[in-house]
């Protein structure tokens, strides 16, 4: 792969990211480790067992559980704002970011927090990877191939994100200087890549772990788990970036550059695969299923999900609630009152804040079916049919572009459309806003579109660059990277 760099080739990438690993590398499922600073002897003896490597990527993925990240501010907080889905926040502290002044006190720690977690994730990826091939005999059955194979796609995941953050859009200017790929764990820091450098590494990552998941995910291979075999961590391949949520993740990837045609093949093998069904009307009617967990491809499991989000930014018993208005959320539907999400998914606040409406998406579920809970949707298969629907009117096909967005209306009973919207890519928000509202995904859909004017926005998104997150001021100071935006 040939990598267009904008800084020298001895240049490092900042070792900010290897503060907290002692912290984030030996989570195991119940506790954190006491462990002492990181060492040679600690990283033998933590890849010494195929447990050990397991420990090591749930410490990733409990990592992303992070109200810096994903369980707040790269979902429903400071994407939510900057994707205008909400009425009602708490304004002392998002009014910068609604604002999109991205030198605000509040989004320049948000901002730096991103780039800190984000590349912490990665370093403690690359240490796992440095070592998993040192010693295949330590892993029964599959499961190299599997947990190689996760970290590969979490690396991927993890920068494409950044990406979609620091990056300006592909369609913009997919040669233009964005973020380093960090691939091992070191001091040093990597030097700074063009958008389509990183989008291309990205993808290199993805097409390894497809190939590595392929022939060992038990989501694929069917190979049955159990608690005894193997404790249970392969058991609900949804919390984990399983084959599918690759090839989804592909699917993405190949939007955002542009690439349809590779996003419509990748986006049929997952709904293809029929292994991820639309949540029923009984389960949501009976509050059994309201994170709409059937359809998840890949969701992080937060224990604390009911007092830490729903309690906390989800009730009218919070001064930090996120809310709409009645009204505002009859728009989002375009007053389909019988579409399954306005019926089920939210919730109408008392008293003074009765016309406020407040998503009950990460709220404690009824039933003791602990499948349905504690879990936050990073990748769903509804993406997958926008993706497709998108993909197919963009290649020429309109009638299956329309069929394919139908299937989806009517899975959330709205009416099927008898013919495709004059402007299919402002329909196309209205389904992202309806079906990914808190989760983040909105925001990145405007900037991959390259959208003029955010809904709800006055600003002038292309003007003001308000797409594109500015590195944090470490980065540029102390080593003088190139302007992103």
């Amino acid at each position: 792969m040939n990598l267009k760099t904008y800084t020298q080739a001895g240049s490092t990438l900042r070792t900010v990211l290897l503060l907290v690993l002692p912290a984030l590398l030996f989570y195991s499922c119940n506790k954190w480790l006491d462990v002492q600073p990181r060492s040679q002897v600690e990283d033998t003896e933590l890849f010494s067992t195929e447990s050990g490597y397991k420990e090591a990527l749930a410490g990733v993925y409990s990592s992303m559980v992070s109200t810096k990240t994903y369980s707040k501010e790269m979902t429903y907080g400071f994407l939510g704002i900057l994707g205008q889905e909400w009425d009602f926040y708490y304004d002392a502290q998002y009014k910068d970011a609604a604002a999109y002044n991205y030198e605000g006190s509040y989004p320049t720690a948000t901002i730096r927090n991103i780039w800190a977690n984000s590349y912490s994730g990665i370093a403690n990826v690359n240490n796992l990877l440095a070592h998993i091939d040192d010693d295949v005999r330590l892993f029964s059955q599959d499961n190299h191939d599997v947990i190689k194979g996760e970290a590969l796609a979490l690396r991927a995941f993890l920068h494409f994100d950044l990406l979609r953050c620091f990056g300006v859009s592909y369609a913009v200017d997919s040669l233009h200087p964005s973020i380093p790929y960090s691939t091992a764990l070191t001091y040093k820091v990597f030097p700074q890549l063009c958008v389509r450098d990183v989008a291309a590494a990205v993808l290199q990552d993805l097409l390894q772990a497809e190939a590595l998941l392929k022939t060992s995910d038990p989501i694929v291979t069917e190979r049955e788990i159990d608690e005894s075999t193997d404790n249970g961590y392969l058991l609900n391949r949804q919390l984990h970036l399983n084959y599918y949520a690759v090839k989804a993740l592909q699917a993405r990837l190949y939007m955002w550059m542009g690439n349809y045609p590779q996003a419509l093949r990748a986006a049929e093998i997952v709904i293809n695969s029929d292994k991820f069904p639309w949540a029923t009307v009984s389960n949501l009617q009976a509050g059994y299923d309201r994170c709409l967990a059937t359809e998840h491809l890949f969701a992080l499991n937060n224990l604390t999900l009911t007092a830490d989000v729903a309690d906390e930014y989800f009730s009218d018993n919070s001064a930090y609630s996120f809310a709409v208005t009645s009204d505002r959320l009859l728009g989002y539907f375009d007053h389909a009152t019988q579409d399954y999400r306005y019926t089920f998914l939210f919730k109408s606040g008392t008293s003074t804040h009765a016309a406020n409406r407040y998503l009950t998406k990460y709220d404690e579920p009824s039933g003791n079916n602990t499948y349905y809970k504690y879990k936050m949707p990073l990748i769903c298969i509804p993406e997958m049919f926008l993706i497709k629907s998108e993909a197919e009117y963009r290649t020429g096909n309109t009638d299956a572009a329309k069929a394919t967005l139908n299937r989806m209306r009517i899975a959330r009973n709205q009416p099927a459309l008898t013919e495709l919207p004059a402007d299919f890519f402002l329909e196309l928000i209205h389904a992202y806003r309806r079906e990914f509202l808190g989760e983040g995904q909105l925001f990145f859909l405007y900037k991959r579109l390259n959208w003029p004017n955010i809904l709800n926005s006055e600003v002038d998104a292309i003007a003001e660059r308000i797409y594109t997150f500015p590195l944090p001021i470490t980065e540029t100071e102390s080593i003088q990277r190139e302007d992103n935006r």
